[in-house]
């Protein structure tokens, strides 16, 4: 039997959809959304406590696809926002799709890098429990959007 072709990518409908879902979290959480689009930062004390409240024991594996969605929508909304980072697609023939969203920022060494904002995500949930800053200061540091401590001193 053949394979079904992948659905071709659809970038405004992915950025769009990663947006709306954040916002709508933030709404969950009581961060209006006016609040959360003028700072994503004013999510952060929420989506904290949100997260440490979690009964990560008892998740079944749709639990952790619907956290990861979540947590990759506000890390990449959050550098957006922040850093003026943008959402692209690259071909991956590893992925089921054959391509992947990332995304791409230039760093403070003036370099384009990009991150798959899931990947970032993933590392997180290895080192639980999750801290929210820790990831997003992960994904700043990975793009070179910050100075690491060395390069100060």
């Amino acid at each position: 039997m053949a394979r079904a072709a992948a659905p071709e990518p659809d970038l405004e409908r992915w950025i769009e959809d990663s947006r709306n879902n954040i916002v709508g979290i933030a709404d969950m959480l009581g961060v209006a959304p006016d609040v959360y689009v003028g700072d994503p930062l004013q999510l952060v004390p929420a989506l904290q406590n949100y997260v440490s409240r979690l009964p990560y024991q008892e998740f079944e594996p749709s639990d952790w696809v619907t956290l990861l969605s979540d947590l990759m929508s506000y890390v990449s909304e959050f550098l957006i926002e922040k850093h003026g980072a943008r959402w692209n697609v690259v071909d991956d023939s590893t992925a089921p799709r054959g391509y992947r969203y990332v995304v791409e920022a230039e760093g403070r060494d003036g370099q384009l890098r990009t991150i798959d904002p899931s990947d970032v995500v993933r590392e997180e949930f290895g080192n639980l429990p999750i801290e929210i800053t820790r990831m997003l200061a992960s994904a700043e540091l990975t793009l070179r959007l910050t100075t690491q401590m060395e390069e100060d001193e």
